[in-house]
């Protein structure tokens, strides 16, 4: 049985929020972006998922992004968090830690 869809959903719920938090550490590029996400999660994410993702938090103003030459190819761009995006993230990292505690007690997969 495969695990794609508890996957999915965990994504899906999540990935604009890790988004938002890399680029708060750094201006990075979409690329960066999805490998950061794959290495720290341990799982993949799409380029399917991650360009309208990217499109979306640009658009409602969360993120600002500007283009910028590369040595190994053609220009890209990279993204940056804007102060509504932090706003955002802060009001996501507090609720976070009480949403995840309830679902660890409530799965039984709470640290000792």
């Amino acid at each position: 049985m495969s695990d794609e869809p508890v996957t999915t959903a965990l994504l899906r719920g999540t990935l604009e929020y890790c988004v938002l938090a890399l680029v708060a550490e750094e201006e990075l590029y979409s690329t960066e972006l999805l490998r950061r996400i794959s290495d720290e999660l341990q799982l993949t994410a799409s380029e399917g998922a991650m360009y309208p993702l990217l499109s979306r938090l640009r658009k409602s103003g969360k993120i600002a992004s500007g283009w910028r030459e590369s040595a190994s190819g053609p220009p890209r761009r990279y993204y940056t968090l804007t102060p509504e995006g932090a706003l955002v993230l802060n009001q996501f990292r507090e609720r976070w830690a009480t949403f995840r505690s309830g679902v660890d007690r409530i799965l039984g997969t709470e640290s000792a």
